[in-house]
């Protein structure tokens, strides 16, 4: 168990498929081989003002040698505003993944996925940013994040 807890998440988050990944290019200073580059963006569903969110990386990850990040619905992740407000963009914040579009098998044994990758604007806390979500949110993700399902319409 780690000391240092998951900000503003209650309970405990089960094994997903991940579907967001995060990997990131190097250079190898030996070889000059570079790495695959592939990053996630994903859509912002609250009314920060933020269009697009670009995953940077993943919070509270297991290490494993080889092992790249990546994220599933309930993650919260670092993210970059891409399109949006400027005073929103060009600066890392959290956001937490509500959305994913790789589809993922529930402990009663249901297969589900959603249209798009979606994500909200929140602070270290678990606090978000806006004040409404439009669109569906993962159950993992209301159980963990309580605001988050507070403002949430629809909860699947």
């Amino acid at each position: 168990m780690s000391k240092r807890g998951r900000g503003g998440a209650a309970g405990n988050k089960l094994k997903m498929t991940l579907g967001l990944p995060v990997y990131v290019s190097t250079i190898s200073p030996v070889f000059d081989i570079q790495t695959q580059q592939l990053f996630t963006f994903m859509n912002c569903c609250d009314n920060s003002g933020a269009r697009n969110l670009y995953i940077i990386s993943v919070k509270a990850t297991g290490a494993r040698l080889n092992r790249l990040p990546a994220a599933g619905v309930g993650d919260m992740v670092m993210a970059t505003v891409k399109k949006g407000k400027p005073e929103l963009r060009k600066k890392v914040m959290p956001a937490v993944v509500v959305r994913q579009s790789k589809p993922w098998k529930r402990p009663d044994g249901v297969f589900l996925y959603f249209e798009d990758n979606a994500g909200v604007i929140v602070n270290a806390k678990g606090e978000m940013k806006g004040s409404a979500i439009t669109g569906p949110v993962g159950k993992e993700a209301a159980e963990l994040w309580p605001r988050i399902a507070s403002n949430s319409g629809v909860v699947m």
